[in-house]
């Protein structure tokens, strides 16, 4: 891509009303445009960033059998009154003009739905266990909508649900997921913390979060600095300097970001939708269900929370924009030939190809930005036949010939 072709601008101040530094830095970086609080679009560099978390969100449920779909986002009154979850103020319920009240909510969450689909399909134990996910909008009338991608009234969730025989069966699967879970964040740059918690609206049961320690963030969580055994807050007995229940270590209180979720569900949802299976011996039995969550902006969020400096972000490899970002300090045809060869060798490249900005104000924009490797090209490298790169989480460059400028990215 080249950066004089990219509709969007840098800023160089943050905006007055954005205290959240992910919001400041993505929105300076020209990666989201903030609609409404607590709503944003996803611009040409945010998407992309957006659907690498995607790819490795797919991988990783595909991974543990999740099947892909992609279900309403208008989820009608039918579905919730059942579940006792209609009237939560929770979401936000949608009506047409001339309509005297709400038969539709624009979906929080998608339990129901999901539940209710499956009743047509499933009978017999032999249609179990199965497991079945979307990446999709989610609305919630968020009072507090604030800390940029990570607190919105719209955003981009995965929402995993499974299907079971029992709870053994569901347990099993929770685990793999939860393995599944530690092995994403971990490629998306992010070490995170099995954590026991509440359940709230979705489940009547704990459940379990993904945080990531931060000093931004708005959980609390007390965490043993030997085994990593973690609670919430909301539920915790513990206290810093207590003894871990589990391994006797020293437990510290920590803030923290919660980055996932998964949900032990039982029968909520199955014994009210009417989701029955047939056991091996002829007797009819509710379907027990679990519920996996992540939210993609708020992903995005945490990682620039936890990667980034007094110059921009510091995007980990696997989710960057962009692997390179070429700067060509004057126009000259070495820097479009890089450019070309790096493409065609799968590398993907930013260049930063405009021609009267400084030198100063395209290094300024490539730390902004936080692409990974920074090649510079100018008159003076091109007389030592090579280039400069160097890494984004470094300080120093370091001359590379022309000819090993593939093997160095």
């Amino acid at each position: 891509m080249r950066l004089s072709k990219l509709f969007t601008k840098t800023l160089r101040e943050a905006p007055a009303d954005e205290e959240a530094k992910n919001a400041q830095l993505l929105i300076r970086g020209g990666f989201i445009y903030k609609n409404s609080a607590g709503i944003y679009s996803f611009l040409p560099l945010g998407w992309k960033v957006a659907q690498k978390i995607m790819s490795i969100v797919r991988e990783e449920m595909n991974a543990v059998d999740g099947q892909e779909m992609f279900m309403p986002a208008l989820v009608e009154r039918k579905f919730m009154e059942p579940t006792g979850r209609w009237n939560l103020d929770v979401g936000f319920f949608a009506k047409g003009l001339n309509e005297k009240e709400s038969n539709y909510v624009l979906g929080w969450s998608h339990e129901e739905v999901l539940t209710a689909i499956a009743s047509k399909y499933i009978n017999s134990y032999k249609d179990l266990p199965f497991a079945a996910y979307q990446i999709q909008t989610k609305f919630r009338n968020e009072a507090r909508a604030k800390s940029g991608l990570l607190r919105g009234r719209e955003f981009m969730m995965k929402d995993l649900y499974s299907f079971h025989t029992s709870e053994e069966d569901l347990m099993v699967y929770y685990d793999k997921v939860r393995d599944a879970y530690f092995k994403l964040f971990d490629r998306c740059g992010l070490k995170s913390i099995y954590t026991l918690a509440a359940g709230g609206a979705f489940t009547i049961s704990n459940t379990h979060e993904f945080q990531v320690l931060s000093d931004v963030g708005e959980d609390t969580i007390y965490v043993c600095s030997k085994c990593n055994y973690a609670e919430n807050k909301e539920i915790t007995k513990l206290k810093e300097g207590d003894d871990c229940p589990k391994c006797g270590g020293k437990i510290t209180e920590n803030k923290s970001i919660e980055v996932g979720n998964i949900f032990p569900l039982g029968t909520k949802y199955s014994s009210a939708l009417g989701l029955d299976f047939v056991d091996e011996k002829g007797d009819k039995n509710p379907v027990v269900m679990g519920s996996y969550g992540i939210g993609i902006g708020r992903l995005m969020a945490t990682i620039v929370e936890t990667h980034n400096d007094e110059r921009g972000i510091l995007w980990p490899e696997n989710i960057a924009p962009y692997k390179v970002h070429l700067i060509s300090l004057e126009q000259n045809e070495s820097a479009d030939k890089i450019y070309n060869d790096l493409q065609k060798s799968g590398v993907e490249v930013l260049y930063d190809d405009r021609e009267g900005k400084t030198a100063g104000e395209k290094f300024a924009d490539a730390d902004l930005i936080g692409c990974p490797i920074r090649i510079v090209v100018s008159k003076k490298t091109l007389e030592k036949e090579s280039v400069e790169l160097k890494l984004r989480s470094e300080k120093d460059f370091k001359l590379v010939k022309l000819s090993e400028i593939s093997k160095s990215t």
